[in-house]
């Protein structure tokens, strides 16, 4: 048995990010709890930044068993293009642009989804969650800096101020593990691990239940569009929900009562009444089946101590809005940055706990938003029945009404605009949520939209997108008349992280115009691509840049020098959360 990551005390840094502007140096390894799609992606940004990991999971190894969470939305996909596979889940999906919704037999109205800039991925991409794995394993596989370990079940988990320690059983006896920090993204079913940290998931589930088919059938027409239906003939009173995927594969949800039966359905032949009445006389094949419950759940707290939480172990929501896979992945993002800005020295002592600030208000909206989306399917009373039915019927002719239908907000990125990473402009105050289908424009703390860029070292050669350049770190992108390099030269140098410099122009004739960036302006942008700050004079980039980062503003400026290892002083003091022992709760708490 060992108490340490092998690694740790050998492994040199590979070739860094792409255009990463530091040296990297050895740091130990973090712990990822949990080889779904959410610990894979922070298993692989975390690498991306120089940060090796370790990938504990309880299961012996991978079921890809049914489609699970199959709808990928475009911001999801591009974080995985970050780290190399996102463009193959993007082909190898269902591409769709357009969402249409029904009442009975008529279209209520349909939704084309906007792109605010020119994003080589589509704004949906429907695959099954098992695909997703599999194409994650296989870069996971070419990663030297990450170590899956299948097969471990934890039952106990300490913190102190400079470390996580964790144990558990193998086949082969039992293990112990120490760390800096510790990722958990185990899934929905993690009562005991949240119980052992001492959070609570608060909330409530929905009695009616939902029947879920995988079926294989030509269906002309319906390959790029997702279909929702409110009380069709062949399931009155209750929703249709139909995505297309790829290889000529149907997802059909169906919402049921809480008694239903499919073992009973299945026998007496009615679940294939029930598929006929969509599909008709087509052939079929019936891939998957399942039953399950909705929950609307959020944890009170995403960050104790070194432990963070993301993915279903952290939130819970209702499926209609493609919300939860995609919302796992922001946060994966989140914290893998984080994290490694923490260990490189370059995060000051609030930027993790950012990590829960940020993505816990992301999680009480989407909470929010699937609410109000099962209140509307799933009506609690008479009246909001009565309601319900009444938008309906109004909504066939009248557009004011259709406004009130509600079948599922789709996944769109959490807006960072209360952040305390986010420097406030008062001339581009946040407009609120926009229409369905659309962005807000750019402001302090919303994900900055793509489009094809130069290389700023190397004129005219490709760069990829704006989102991959800004992904490699904290980037200043400088509008026209800005002021002179050697001026933010010396702001740079001061600051308490590594800053990139580039002339909008420099990278694209259109960026400017496309962000509506004024003329002097300094736009400063994070590493996951959301806009942390625009000012117009040098005096104000210096507390922006500390800010963005973690550090107070304004920060005293001292020229950086970085720590060895990810345990450091500077996060010694832990500034939320439990730091005493985290024991078991009397079962595997994974």
């Amino acid at each position: 048995m060992t108490d340490k990551h092998p690694v740790s005390a050998e492994w040199s840094p590979r070739t860094t990010p792409r255009s990463q502007p530091a040296e990297l140096w050895p740091l130990d390894p973090v712990v990822v709890l949990g080889n779904g799609p959410v610990g894979q992606t922070a298993a692989l940004l975390l690498a991306r930044w120089g940060v090796p990991c370790v990938v504990l999971d309880r299961r012996p190894e991978r079921d890809l068993v049914g489609s699970k969470a199959i709808c990928q939305q475009r911001d999801a996909i591009d974080i995985w293009e970050s780290v190399g596979v996102g463009a193959r889940i993007a082909a190898e999906g269902a591409t769709w642009t357009t969402s249409r919704t029904f009442f009975e037999a008529d279209e209520l109205f349909s939704v084309e989804f906007a792109d605010p800039g020119r994003s080589p991925l589509p704004p949906f991409v429907n695959i099954s969650q098992s695909r997703t794995e599999q194409l994650l394993d296989e870069r996971i596989a070419e990663e030297p800096l990450i170590e899956v370990r299948w097969g471990h079940q934890v039952t106990w988990i300490t913190q102190d101020p400079a470390e996580v320690t964790l144990g558990g059983l193998t086949a082969a006896g039992p293990f112990r593990l120490r760390a800096p920090y510790l990722l958990a993204c185990t899934g929905a079913r993690s009562d005991a691990l949240r119980e052992s940290l001492g959070v609570t998931l608060d909330g409530h589930s929905f009695e009616d239940r939902f029947l879920i088919c995988d079926i294989r059938a030509e269906l002309p027409g319906w390959a790029r569009e997702r279909r929702f239906y409110f009380d069709p003939a062949w399931n009155p009173g209750r929703q249709v929900l139909i995505h297309p995927c790829p290889d000529s594969t149907y997802r059909i949800d169906w919402q049921v009562p809480p008694d239903y039966d499919l073992d009973a359905e299945m026998t007496s032949g009615a679940l294939d009444r029930r598929i006929r009445a969509i599909v008709g006389d087509t052939g079929y094949e019936l891939l998957w089946q399942s039953v399950y419950r909705f929950h609307t759940r959020c944890v009170n707290r995403m960050r104790v101590g070194r432990v963070l939480v993301a993915g279903d172990a952290a939130h819970l929501y209702a499926p209609f809005g493609a919300r939860g896979l995609n919302s796992g992945v922001a946060d994966a993002e989140n914290a893998a940055w984080k994290l490694a800005y923490v260990g490189r020295g370059w995060g000051g002592p609030s930027l993790l706990e950012s990590y829960h600030v940020e993505r816990h208000a992301a999680a009480r909206e989407n909470v929010e938003v699937t609410t109000a989306t099962m209140d509307f399917l799933v009506p609690q009373s008479p009246a909001a029945a009565a309601h319900r039915r009444d938008v309906l019927t109004r909504a066939r002719d009248d557009p004011a009404a259709r406004a009130l239908v509600d079948s599922g907000r789709l996944a769109e990125p959490y807006w960072y605009t209360e952040s305390p990473l986010t420097t406030v402009d008062p001339r581009r105050p946040f407009t609120g949520r926009p229409l369905r289908g659309t962005v807000p424009p750019p402001t302090p703390g919303v994900l900055l939209p793509d489009l094809p860029v130069s290389d700023p070292a190397r004129s005219g050669v490709p760069a990829s997108s704006l989102r991959r350049l800004s992904r490699d770190g904290l980037l200043v992108l400088a509008a026209p008349g800005a002021g002179t390099a050697e001026a933010v030269a010396v702001v740079v140098e001061l600051a308490p992280v590594p800053v990139r410099v580039a002339e909008m122009a420099a990278l694209s004739g259109e960026l400017a115009g496309l962000l509506g960036a004024r003329r002097g302006e300094w736009w400063v942008v994070r590493p996951d691509g959301h806009l942390a700050a625009v000012v117009t004079d040098l005096a104000q980039l210096y507390p922006a840049l500390c800010r963005a980062v973690g550090h107070t503003a304004p920060a005293t400026p001292t020229v950086h020098a970085a720590p060895r290892h990810l345990h450091h002083a500077r996060e010694s003091g832990i500034s939320a959360g439990r730091v005493a022992d985290i024991g078991s709760v009397g079962r595997p708490l994974y």
